[in-house]
């Protein structure tokens, strides 16, 4: 029976979800409603209705197991920018999330005894899984101290010769910060000479905030240099704002690779939603995804000045390395020089003054790494955002943050 660790994030948030009053737990840009989608589209009639126009469609499998065929074609085009070599339709499987698409890649690719390079931190997911099927896996940690860099020297020397995978997460959860476009090349190089897949969550991508299409380092899709043994998984929840929206979806070069998936896939589910689906692409579709992105990132402009203004208030006690890409952020906490313990912190807040966060050491480390972090979310209401902001003002003036134990 394959033994799977507990699932520390979701397990905090979902223990301690009912009754706080500022919910910064969350990793998503501000939901929006399907009626909302219209006003943001652009040549659309005044009495086109979604909804409606899904209420005519047989509810049976739909046609194609793979997906709806001009979805994917929305999803293809996601990718046709920057990428050396073109993604079709035919390229992408649509599935119910990004979470799922990470389970059924890693489920049809990795078997016990590969060896499996994951990027670290990210999230428990990406390194949980295939440990768990029995696979040795490598976490290639990020340097802090660069702007959470990785070192591509480093990754040469944690390849051995039954690596099967490298696993990427970016933009990376919980940090914000990107591979840069010249690292994501060389990575791609490295594993094309060494013939190791790349596997890509890139479920932040495109909400880029903080760089522009024209900076150096603004990273392309890893689909995007041609390689063959490439796959990329993303969804709607995070960077289109539509959680609940249940479609996400996994890209590949590959027809062997999106083969083994589509064989993995058929174990767990037959097809997607088809209202999800229509729903899917329509917000995907090129009347509506660029008004979409804009409003999503401008929000999060907005609120990671918020947040700046915050920790620039608080020197002594917050550092972080500010986040790139998405609405998350990795903030360390501390006293008199030392991490306070981040449990500790985010328990007593939560009880306090009804902020819950989550904490890093717990949520995104092995029980010694990232003591004193916490994982922020602010891609929410501006509003509760400051409010928020304001709560955890008192929290760290008051006796409660003076008297916080600090990390082991």
């Amino acid at each position: 029976m394959v033994k799977l660790d507990p699932f520390e994030v979701d397990h905090w948030i979902l223990t301690r979800d009912v009754g706080p009053k500022y919910n910064l737990a969350h990793s998503y840009s501000l939901p929006i409603a399907i009626n909302d989608l219209k006003s943001l589209s652009e040549n659309v009639a005044p009495d086109d209705d979604i909804l409606a126009s899904v209420q005519s469609v047989p509810m049976n499998y739909g046609p194609s197991f793979t997906g709806l065929e001009q979805l994917r074609e929305n999803i293809a085009n996601l990718y046709a920018e920057d990428s050396s070599l073109p993604v079709s339709s035919d390229k992408i499987l649509t599935t119910p999330g990004a979470s799922l698409a990470n389970f059924i890649v890693l489920f049809a690719l990795v078997n016990p005894g590969d060896h499996i390079i994951v990027q670290y931190p990210t999230y428990q997911q990406l390194y949980s899984l295939p440990a768990s099927v029995g696979a040795q896996v490598s976490l290639w940690k990020a340097k802090e101290n660069d702007n959470w860099s990785l070192d591509t020297e480093e990754l040469e020397r944690l390849i051995q010769p039954n690596t099967k995978m490298i696993v990427l997460n970016n933009p990376q959860n919980p940090t914000g910060a990107i591979i840069a476009k010249s690292s994501l090349a060389e990575i791609i190089r490295i594993a094309k000479r060494h013939s190791i897949t790349v596997f890509s969550d890139e479920v932040y991508r495109p909400s880029f905030h903080s760089i522009a299409p024209g900076d150096p380092d603004y990273p392309p899709s890893a689909l995007s240099f041609g390689y063959e043994n490439t796959i990329v998984t993303s969804s709607l929840s995070k960077a289109y704002a539509l959680a609940g929206i249940r479609i996400g979806w996994i890209a590949s070069h590959s027809k062997h690779i999106l083969d083994l998936c589509i064989n993995a896939r058929s174990y767990a589910l037959i097809t997607t939603s088809q209202v999800d689906e229509q729903i899917a692409s329509f917000a995907l579709g090129p009347s509506c995804v660029h008004n979409l992105l804009k409003r999503n990132i401008a929000l999060a402009k907005k609120n990671l000045d918020i947040l700046q203004s915050f920790i620039d208030e608080f020197p002594s006690n917050c550092q972080w390395v500010k986040p790139v890409a998405g609405p998350i952020g990795f903030i360390r906490f501390a006293r008199s020089g030392h991490p306070v313990d981040d449990v500790e912190l985010c328990t007593r807040l939560l009880e306090k003054k009804g902020v819950l966060l989550v904490p890093g050491r717990k949520c995104f480390g092995d029980g010694e790494n990232f003591s004193g972090y916490v994982r922020l979310g602010f891609g929410g209401d501006t509003e509760v955002l400051k409010a928020a902001l304001e709560a955890l003002k008192e929290f760290m003036r008051e006796e409660d943050y003076k008297s916080l134990p600090l990390a082991n």
